[in-house]
């Protein structure tokens, strides 16, 4: 198997400098295309905005970009039951993977890493939720399926009630017991995204 992908990598090197791929701007090709070879091969299709906004699903910190809809802690927990038990375990302690539910506070680095010890924003909870979770099939919640786990999740690390309910005025409004753990990265000089 490994000489066969050595085989296939070294094919893909020597296709890419025949056909001049990463050759600099305006350098001649020892390997000219054919003479009736179009200017422009257009693979693929423009970006078009419906297209960019089902990518284009980032949440900030402060809340921006989550969507409509809303979920309660009760919700929370059959979708909880139905998508996160398997890697999680029945009360989010267990595992086998991450364990999710600790309000310990971290004394040392790296001391509790579960959402009540660690995470600094529920915003951005969701936002990890909903682009990666559940592992085997992200994005096949909801937007208020989002919202219920991530209040049943935040009531198991003691952040909210239990009649909590969470939608894209609640969610930015939770303050979470490690936000002040963390450092604003106000970092100067570079190509800056604010």
């Amino acid at each position: 198997m490994k000489g066969l992908v050595a085989v296939s990598a070294s094919l893909i090197l020597v296709a890419c400098e025949m056909a001049g791929v990463g050759e600099g701007e305006g350098m001649e090709s020892p390997y000219p295309l054919p003479l009736d070879a179009p200017e422009r091969f257009s693979f693929g299709q423009d970006a078009s905005e419906d297209r960019i906004s089902l990518w284009d699903i980032d949440v900030r910190p402060d809340g921006e970009g989550l969507p409509q809809g809303s979920g309660t802690v009760q919700e929370g927990e059959a979708v909880y039951r139905t998508h996160c038990l398997v890697c999680h375990g029945p009360t989010g302690t267990e595992g086998p993977y991450h364990v999710l539910v600790g309000t310990a506070p971290w004394e040392e680095w790296p001391g509790s890493r579960t959402i009540g010890g660690y995470w600094p924003y529920a915003t951005t909870l969701y936002d990890f939720i909903r682009r990666a979770m559940p592992q085997l099939t992200p994005g096949i919640l909801t937007a208020d399926e989002t919202y219920a786990v991530v209040a049943y999740l935040l009531h198991l690390n003691g952040v909210v009630r239990d009649d909590a309910l969470m939608d894209a005025e609640a969610l930015p409004a939770v303050i979470m017991p490690a936000r002040d753990r963390f450092v604003a990265d106000d970092r100067r000089g570079g190509a800056e995204v604010r």
